[in-house]
């Protein structure tokens, strides 16, 4: 936990296998060969209690996210 800043949940990020997660989320580019910047949040249950798509070169506010975690 402590390499992630002490949160007490899992982060996830689409390695590898290149581009999977990204596909089963539905905001990968097949063309650019890479996932869209996205953020999701996920409930306990794995039910997606939020999600937002990203302009390239953004960087999501983690006050935004931590909000959308306080309120699951």
């Amino acid at each position: 936990m402590e390499q992630l800043g002490g949160l007490p949940f899992p982060l996830l990020s689409d390695y590898w296998p290149h581009g999977a997660v990204g596909k089963a989320y539905g905001v990968f580019n097949e063309e650019r060969g890479m996932d869209a910047r996205s953020a999701f949040v996920l409930d306990a249950q794995g039910v997606i209690r939020y999600s937002k798509a990203y302009a390239p070169g953004t960087i999501p506010e983690s006050t935004e996210l931590l909000e959308q975690l306080q309120k699951i």
